[in-house]
């Protein structure tokens, strides 16, 4: 009976383990052939049932209903095909990352044809001079490649510089004394902040107008519209360092501390530089919430055909009003130059994202190049 046992238990060990594994990880980057094989022949499947309900079995029509039938068929007929060969996890799993990619390409789709309509309008009238000179000589008739739009690209660089200056130290420090302070006055300056977030642009612009032009005297000038920007800047710039400085983990705080370090030594050697990647994505924010802005820069700049230089004195142009204006005239050659203008605006804001993110860096776990060479120097790496 021993023996009996004995065989019959090398025997159900042997089935155990000439059991193929059938279960493996599921790697979330990476798209193997099967699921290209399955979108690709779901999508086909998808497109004959889709025109074969609309036109042989119901009479129904339109592009827009064709195109949710063929998504409903082919995100049906992509998981019952995975599910088949490959599982109900792996199915489970091709869903969700189809429905992800759905919401993403939503997202990009409209963003991407808003550039590419802006490139097709704006590149005719796109020369080199458009950046050296302005609209000084510029006449009724004169052409669209004729003149430029230097003294708007100059404005806009200089009122977005200034408001920069004036918001991104004010919404940096505001962001540190609520969420490493936290004095009596967090609670009311962060019902301020969000109160200031949802002011709309108009009424930034109508404070500075009545605030700065009509009570204090002054006139419109490149000053006027940056301290309108930075009324706009202030908010965003201050809700994003605070959510980017609490993602700072406590035990750093706590490390510092515990080695003698001060509560502002903390702060300004340990999460600050943590964070530097978040903060200037929140300076960005910034940017990109004000550099567009048209509503305040009409009460306060003023508007000017010519090249100001200094923002202190005179009417400034910038980029956003210089399309507004030019939009306007009757005239084909006046409204090519704002299309250009458009193109040009996008193309200053591309550059400056890519120049802050080279200087903010990747995050905290990335060296830059600059900064492995110096460690290399001292002989730290």
């Amino acid at each position: 009976m021993s023996f009996a046992l004995r065989r019959n238990k090398s025997a159900n060990d042997m089935t155990i383990s000439d059991t193929p594994d059938t279960e493996s990880k599921i790697r979330i980057r990476t798209i193997e052939t099967v699921d290209v094989t399955v979108m690709i022949g779901s999508a086909i499947s998808a497109f004959a049932l889709s025109q074969l309900l609309y036109e042989t079995i119901l009479p129904l029509s339109g592009a827009l209903g064709f195109l949710l039938t063929c998504y409903v068929f082919f995100i049906s007929i992509s998981w019952l095909a995975v599910r088949e060969i490959r599982g109900t996890v792996r199915a489970k799993d091709h869903l969700a990352r189809l429905v992800v990619w759905t919401g993403a390409s939503l997202a990009i789709i409209p963003l991407v044809l808003v550039v590419l309509y802006v490139i097709g309008k704006g590149y005719h009238s796109l020369r080199p001079q458009f950046f050296s000179q302005d609209q000084r000589y510029v006449g009724a008739l004169s052409d669209s490649t004729e003149g430029g739009g230097a003294h708007a690209i100059i404005g806009t660089l200089q009122q977005v510089g200034i408001a920069s200056l004036i918001a991104v130290p004010l919404g940096i420090t505001t962001a540190i004394y609520m969420n490493e302070v936290k004095g009596r006055l967090a609670k009311p300056l962060r019902t301020v902040v969000d109160a200031m977030s949802a002011v709309p642009s108009i009424v930034a612009g109508l404070f500075i107008y009545a605030a700065w032009i009509l009570a204090l005297g002054n006139r419109q000038t490149g000053l006027a519209g940056s301290l309108a920007l930075s009324v706009l800047f202030l908010p965003t710039v201050t809700r994003t360092a605070e959510v980017v400085l609490r993602l700072v983990p406590g035990g750093l705080r706590e490390a510092s501390l515990a080695l003698g370090g001060t509560e502002w030594r903390t702060t300004s050697r340990v999460v600050l530089p943590t964070s530097r990647s978040g903060l200037v994505t929140a300076v960005i924010l910034g940017v990109a919430r004000v550099i567009g802005e048209t509503a305040p820069l009409i009460l306060t700049v003023g508007g000017a055909f010519i090249m100001n230089w200094n923002p202190l004195s005179g009417k400034q142009d910038s980029l956003p009003f210089f399309v507004y204006r030019l939009i306007r005239f009757p005239q084909e050659a006046q409204i090519a130059r704002a299309w250009t203008g458009a193109l040009v605006l996008l193309i200053l804001v591309l550059v400056l994202f890519v120049a802050a993110r080279a200087i903010g860096g990747r995050g905290p776990e990335n060296i830059s190049r600059l900064k492995k060479r110096r460690l290399k120097r001292k002989g730290l790496a």
